[in-house]
């Protein structure tokens, strides 16, 4: 029987979880369907929810502005996406929901590809932006060992996140010293360069475009960047796992996605 699973949310036509799972599950052999649902509203995604329950998909990776909405509404959930208040996949059993989060194994994944020289322990990290992002790479950065600063706008937004997972709000001043600093916000942050570590690393959780101004700046500084695509991987690789039983095999998908992105390896 094909296992069927797929990615929700709105817009989602630009999502590459589908091109990545199809070639994997491709690779792999499987009899299995992976596509892109994108539910009109709060209403049609649960939906949608209910068939998983009613044992009609497997699974769903989740992603805007359904995350906060698919934790509500499952059974019961990870550790990890408790703290982060939200869910990025659902797993569907015996009529139960199952929510986990991996955006921070996929962001760890990330830095470990292409920074591999650093180490967030006992280090100074900031993390620009305050949502749901922002939440599930803190998450990620503390339970490494790392110093959370939150650098945030709206400064009572950063204490709220900050309280809840045991992060520090900071200002800019903060940025001198951190090892690294990761864009968790949906615009361009405008952040002074020149006061960063010449050792420190940037990261944007964004793979659209692949370089954002952010990593070019960075990048003109002569800093490491580490980009959204290597944490969009990163991620699907745990919940390929979760809803197909096996670990995704060997297979260039990096190069795929690049491709739809019209970019070059």
């Amino acid at each position: 029987m094909t296992v069927k699973a797929g990615v929700a949310g709105r817009p989602i036509g630009h999502s590459l979880s589908p091109l990545i799972h199809g070639d994997w599950i491709a690779a792999a052999g499987l009899d299995a369907d992976y596509r892109a649902f994108e539910p009109a509203d709060a209403a049609a995604f649960a939906a949608l929810v209910a068939e998983g329950r009613a044992g009609r998909l497997r699974g769903l990776n989740v992603t805007a502005p359904f995350k906060e909405q698919a934790l509500a509404l499952a059974d019961e959930a990870s550790k990890t996406a408790r703290a982060c208040g939200s869910a990025n996949l659902l797993i569907f059993e015996a009529g139960q929901v199952r929510a986990d989060s991996t955006d921070g194994v996929g962001l760890m994944a990330a830095l470990a590809e292409q920074a591999p020289a650093l180490d967030v322990r006992d280090q100074a990290v900031v993390v620009l932006g305050a949502g749901g992002a922002a939440r599930a790479a803190v998450a990620a950065l503390i339970a490494a060992g790392a110093r959370v600063g939150v650098l945030n706008r709206t400064r009572a937004r950063a204490g709220i996140l900050a309280e809840d997972l045991g992060a520090t709000v900071v200002g800019t001043e903060a940025l001198g010293a951190a090892v690294l600093v990761v864009n968790a916000l949906s615009v361009p942050p405008e952040i002074p360069m020149s006061q960063l570590r010449d050792d420190a690393v940037l990261m944007d959780m964004t793979y659209r475009p692949l370089e954002t101004a952010f990593l070019a700046e960075g990048r003109a500084r002569g800093l490491a960047t580490v980009d959204g695509l290597a944490m969009l991987i990163g991620q699907a690789r745990p919940s390929f796992n979760a809803l197909f039983g096996r670990d995704p095999p060997a297979a260039d998908v990096r190069t795929l996605a690049l491709a739809a992105l019209g970019e070059t390896p």
